[in-house]
């Protein structure tokens, strides 16, 4: 790594210079050499060094100024301050101003060789976490792709685009698998956050007996089982963004306390004593109408009225069938990635057999629909079959319904046939089905057949006969 390496001499002794000099091209670094605090400078503006060793006495402009520049200009070299020993003050002053480290005047090389070689360390540790940091974003934002042409998620995504930047708290609202926490993570990524910690919880999920020790932590011997202390999803959070999923099953006094973490942004651990300040975003979602559950006295008017700073309303798919296809050529090339599969395409009469379904489960259950499809199909064409979507049944209909249908027709194409008397006419045709059917389940017996149509034997005979009802054949 060090062949890679630069660093600024900032010393107006050009022989300590030159031994400097050497010393760092024997650990193959490449010095860059200045004998004020203006030269040193420009050449960190210019070249930026990764490292510069930087002596406090110079002519112009000190080391302490120089840093104080570094500082407010960004400029982020790993400093080593040359100090002498009466000057010990400036070298504390040096290190609040972000100094690596200091060496006093006079040292021994094999001294300054250990400090750069764990100046090099932290470098080469800092590179490894920037890159960790890079390819963690880079993976929430493969993660929380948000797919759209509709309308309703153009609007979404504007929306997004707007209040991201805002530090304010944000209400997601939506039925379950709409993307409520692909939207979180949207507004999370796109903020200043973005390089802080996202964190989740789905109230939910967590027994509410164990809720408030997962959103702020515990101390030991809090409760039986506390074996040792533990931070909460809050103090996890810390200086990202924390998002409460299904907020609307979480008691009222979890309420309570969650009301007054945003309005303090502190709170006490369970069984603590000592108040944890946290700077985080929360975001919530839930699928639960809040306003109702407020009227009802299931949730804290004061809560909602601070979570919805600002409301985003997600569509279900069933009122966006046109971003089907999207989705889907979405997820197959997921799954093509994830798995390391043939890219699969679905076949026409799949993909309409994909915008015919109404999709209760949402995106979600699109998804995961497509993903059995792209595991168990043998071929690269997905077709309606391998889909296997659930059969929508159709509404059961009443007895009502049913004759209600039946009379409509008969009326509709007789007209009634002009006849006065429609009622007498048309119980008659009731009534024979329906005498005929309880005698056949009674074998016959006019007792029982009596009994079960709620009428008097004699009246069951006198129908028997008027209606001309053959009553031996079902005995």
């Amino acid at each position: 790594m060090a062949e890679d390496i630069t660093c600024l001499v900032a010393d107006d002794d050009e022989g300590l210079q030159w031994v400097l000099e050497k010393f760092l091209l024997d650990k193959k670094i490449r010095a860059f050499k200045a004998g004020n605090g203006h030269e040193a400078l420009r050449i960190l503006k210019s070249e930026r060094p990764a490292i510069a060793i930087i002596d406090i006495n110079m002519p112009e402009k000190d080391g302490l100024a120089v840093l104080n520049d570094m500082k407010a200009q960004g400029i982020d070299a790993s400093a080593i301050v040359m100090t002498a020993e009466s000057t010990m003050e400036n070298a504390l002053k040096a290190m609040r101003l972000g100094a690596f480290d200091y060496i006093t005047k006079p040292f021994d090389l094999s001294e300054l060789d250990l400090i750069v070689d764990r100046t090099l360390e932290n470098l080469r540790l800092r590179g490894r976490v920037n890159d960790l940091s890079r390819r963690y974003i880079e993976s929430l934002a493969s993660e929380a792709v948000l797919v759209g042409k509709s309308k309703a998620m153009q609007s979404i995504f504007k929306t997004i685009g707007r209040i991201a930047p805002k530090d304010v708290t944000t209400l997601i609202l939506g039925e379950s698998g709409t993307g409520k926490e692909l939207v979180a993570r949207q507004l999370h990524l796109n903020s200043a956050r973005s390089t802080g910690p996202f964190v989740a919880v789905n109230s939910a999920a967590v027994p509410r007996e164990l809720m408030e020790s997962e959103l702020f932590g515990h101390e030991k011997g809090a409760f039986t089982g506390a074996t040792e202390s533990k931070k909460g999803r809050f103090e996890l959070a810390h200086t990202g963004s924390l998002f409460l999923d299904e907020i609307g099953d979480m008691s009222p006094e979890l309420q309570a306390r969650l009301l007054r973490v945003l309005q303090e942004r502190e709170f006490y651990r369970v069984g603590g004593r000592d108040i944890v300040k946290v700077d985080v975003r929360v975001i919530a979602a839930t699928n639960q109408d809040l306003e109702k559950a407020v009227a009802e006295n299931r949730f804290r008017g004061e809560l909602l009225y601070r979570l919805n700073s600002v409301t985003l309303k997600l569509p279900p798919l069933r009122e966006r069938k046109g971003d089907i296809e999207l989705l889907s050529r979405h997820f197959l090339e997921k799954f093509h990635r994830d798995y390391n599969i043939e890219l699969k395409i679905l076949s026409e009469k799949a993909l309409d057999a994909l915008e015919a379904y109404k999709w209760p489960g949402n995106v979600r259950e699109l998804e995961n629909a497509l993903r059995r499809a792209v595991l168990l199909s043998p071929s690269v064409m997905i077709t309606a079959e391998d889909l296997n979507l659930p059969v929508e049944r159709k509404k059961t209909e009443s007895l009502e319904d049913i004759i209600m249908a039946r009379l409509k027709s008969f009326i509709d194409r007789t007209g009634a046939n002009g006849r006065q008397e429609l009622y007498g006419f048309i119980m008659q045709f009731m009534e024979r089905p329906l005498i005929s059917l309880v005698l056949e389940k009674t074998k016959g017996n006019q007792v029982q057949a009596s009994e079960v149509l709620g009428i008097n034997r004699n009246t069951l005979r006198k129908k028997i006969k008027e209606l001309n009802i053959d009553a031996e054949k079902f005995k």
